[in-house]
């Protein structure tokens, strides 16, 4: 099967050359087992040699945009630098895209290779992954497609997308396993060291919450929520502080930063759980209680679900004061 991985401006080189070195060793481990090897890599960009990393560094081509009539799989790779620059300068490759995809091809766009993606309209209605730090400004840029938080992969109707930085690795394999077996995916995870079935890269997030938005009253909630995470924080009390009816603020809030209020104060909570467990000797217990729960099952469910870890298992992995 022909893969094309593009080589775009603004793109980051390492999700150029990963995909092709993991590929290429399944080639050699297929070639290993008496198999036919599988995948053409192609490296395709409208030049023959393309600057990428702000220049940093040159690839050379192995097909050109144009010459690429049919393809099976492309790899989007992610882009470097500020979004709106790095998708205004690539935009010549979206209408090949575009065709290629409605002449049966798959698509997979690797962490912020998400941005060039969703360009082409063909997530809109559909989910997404990406980088969990850019998850808002594509909120804003692409509102019709529905970011979906935490996941490291994201599959729907021959599109793929991956979490952020390395998460594409397990993309890749992902597709290794769909398109050979099982067997073989297992092994390119084991050559490269790659944890194959991680699903989820909310470990890794750090909430920062939604400010980019124009409604003020919603801004100083959020800054009440920030100052005040340790007390108990009710709806009411936001309420009354910013002089705006419930179902209103709730409506406005939501729309504002794509969380509900209880889900925005969680993340305020968790988020400074997290920094505490990093960066003290402070148990569970105490954590629980400077951030304002007082219900040690209740606190252990909403960090889990935010963080996808236990406090304990959270503060083991990332303190190493713990002994």
């Amino acid at each position: 099967m022909n893969v094309s991985i593009l080589v775009l401006e603004n793109s980051v080189i390492q999700a150029i050359a990963d995909p092709q070195y993991l590929l290429s060793a399944v080639n050699q481990f297929m070639s290993g087992a008496g198999k036919k090897s599988l995948f053409n890599v192609q490296l395709v960009g409208w030049r023959k040699q393309m600057r990428i990393n702000n220049g940093s560094f040159a690839i050379n081509t192995t097909h050109l945009l144009k010459d690429v009539k049919q393809t099976d799989l492309i790899i989007i790779p992610a882009l470097f630098g500020d979004m709106k620059t790095a998708i205004a300068a690539n935009k010549k490759v979206l209408p090949w895209i575009k065709e290629q995809y409605k002449n049966g091809a798959e698509i997979a766009s690797l962490c912020v290779g998400s941005f060039l993606l969703a360009s082409t309209g063909l997530l809109d209605g559909k989910k997404c992954s990406t980088h969990w730090g850019f998850q808002n400004e594509f909120r804003e840029l692409f509102p019709e497609v529905e970011v979906v938080e935490g996941n490291i992969i994201t599959e729907e109707h021959r599109i793929y997308s991956s979490g952020g930085a390395h998460s594409y690795w397990n993309l890749l394999l992902h597709l290794v396993e769909k398109y050979t077996d099982r067997e073989t995916a297992i092994l390119a995870s084991k050559y490269f060291a790659i944890d194959i079935d991680r699903e989820s890269q909310t470990t890794f997030a750090i909430f920062k919450g939604q400010k980019t938005h124009t409604d003020e009253a919603v801004k100083k909630a959020q800054d009440y929520i920030e100052k005040n995470y340790q007390d108990k924080i009710t709806i009411e009390d936001l309420t009354e502080f910013v002089s705006v009816g419930r179902r209103s603020f709730e409506r406005r809030f939501k729309l504002a930063t794509a969380n509900t209020v209880l889900e925005y104060i969680q993340r305020i909570k968790v988020e400074a759980a997290k920094r505490s467990f990093e960066n003290s000797r402070k148990n569970m217990n105490e954590v629980m209680f400077d951030v304002g729960y007082t219900d040690t099952k209740s606190f252990r469910r909403v960090f889990k679900k935010i963080t996808g870890l236990t406090p304990i298992e959270y503060r083991n992995k990332y303190n190493k004061m713990v002994v």
